[in-house]
Order: structure tokens, then sequence, then C-alpha cells
């Protein structure tokens, strides 16, 4: 599971995108966050969307890549959390469609 927060107007574009590249098998838009943080020595407080991504190990560094590249921000969040168990169906359904 990939995390990822992007503008609001942008998010639809990537989730898209990476799920007809075959990067991912879903991503859920999560369409309104607060994120508060540093950048740049300023503290910032922006509006935000979380996109939730499901894929695979072996088609993360494929999915990061095109992710930092199509992503809006100068420096993204891509967070990959490794999936430790899930229900066998979904998980063999998140491998084939990310083939």
């Amino acid at each position: 599971m990939v995390y990822c927060t992007c503008p609001p107007d942008a998010a639809d574009a990537l989730a898209s995108g990476l799920v007809e590249q075959r990067l991912a098998a879903c991503v859920n838009v999560l369409p309104k966050i607060r994120s508060v943080y540093r950048w740049e020595g300023a503290l910032t407080t922006d509006d935000e969307s979380l996109l939730v991504i499901k894929t695979t190990a072996t088609a993360f560094e494929a999915l990061r890549d095109w992710l930092c590249a199509q992503h809006p921000y100068d420096v993204p969040e891509v967070i990959a959390v490794p999936v430790t168990a899930g229900a066998p169906d979904y998980l063999a359904w998140v491998a084939n469609e990310t083939r």
C-alpha cells in the first residue's frame, strides 16, 4: 500500500493514470485532508487529497518513478507501507491487476 498527498485538482488524474498504467489495482481518493508541515523554513497549512494506492512490492519502483514524474509537487510524498496479511482473493486481485 502506498500513500501520496496531492493537490485536490490533481488527484483524479493521478489516480486514473496509476490504474491505467497498471501500476495500481485501485486508488482511493480521500478528497479533503488538512496538512500542516514545514516547507522551506515556513510553517505551511494546505488542503490536499490523499491517495491510498493498492499495489504490489514488485510494482513499487515503477509506481514511484511514474508518480514522481507526473506529480505537481517538487517533492511528492510517496510512502510504501507493507501489507502483512489480507483476504487472499483480494490480494490475488491486486497482484493480477498490476501485472
